[in-house]
């Protein structure tokens, strides 16, 4: 599996001057996928989403804001535009891991039982590549929540596709989980819940395996998705096609 370079510029990513996505047929929103230094002013509108999403709940410390603000550590992110144009959701990745040490997983787990399963979880897979969901939003006041968070779920697969992983994970309440499940999540039964960000919560561990997302996934999830990760591959292609024949590259 070839992954696309998300740092730097050559002949394989110059398409990251620009978002690329697709509309999600089910609610009509728009979902793009770029990095934070191709579009700095969305991915600020993301992160103040993000933030006045986790305040609302009283979670914002789990954002850990400052430290992400730059967007250093974050491969890629997915925002969703509603029909009129408005952000009203999304997820940033980062990735691909090299150590388990660069999970956040390992901080949420920090002082629970399990610290030590998740962390040789993610060490078992790192040789096959593994991709982190952190800092998913969703507006909600929206009348297609639930239908946005199922498309949200979706991008594992073109997540997968773009940082060539055979793995991604995500970690949060279980509740919230369950709605990811749709896309071929497995919770991972395993590992004790931790109490994070507090007692009042607690964070399970999710993973998708790009080998089992067919079996896993819902019958109509997964057909979505993979006709939203083929679509996704073939702008990609197009883009850089029509670059580099304009620059002479080709």
């Amino acid at each position: 599996m070839r992954a696309v370079q998300m740092r730097g510029r050559s002949d394989d990513n110059i398409w990251l001057d620009r978002r690329t996505g697709w509309r999600d047929q089910a609610t009509g929103c728009r979902i793009c996928v770029c990095t934070p230094e191709a579009e700095p002013r969305l991915w600020a509108q993301y992160l103040d989403g993000a933030l006045r999403s986790y305040r609302r709940h009283g979670v914002e410390s789990v954002l850990d804001f400052d430290a992400i603000r730059d967007g250093g550590d974050t491969a890629l992110f997915f925002a969703a535009h509603d029909s009129d144009g408005a952000l009203v959701g999304g997820t940033r990745v980062v990735g691909p891991l090299e150590s388990p040490e660069h999970s956040h997983a390992l901080v949420e787990w920090d002082g629970n039982k399990g610290r030590d399963a998740v962390r040789r979880m993610i060490a078992n897979r790192l040789p096959f590549g593994v991709g982190e969901f952190k800092s998913a939003w969703v507006d909600s006041s929206g009348s297609s929540r639930g239908g946005l968070t199922r498309a949200l779920a979706r991008t594992a697969l073109p997540a997968m596709t773009l940082l060539g992983v055979q793995f991604v994970m995500a970690t949060s309440a279980a509740h919230v989980l369950e709605q990811w499940r749709s896309s071929g999540g497995v919770v991972a039964a395993a590992v004790p819940a931790a109490a994070y960000p507090n007692e009042n919560y607690r964070t399970k561990l999710m993973w998708w395996d790009r080998r089992t997302l067919a079996t896993n996934a819902e019958p109509q999830q997964f057909k979505l998705m993979c006709a939203e990760d083929a679509e996704l591959s073939s702008r990609i292609a197009a883009a850089t096609q029509l670059m580099l024949a304009s620059t002479g590259a080709g």
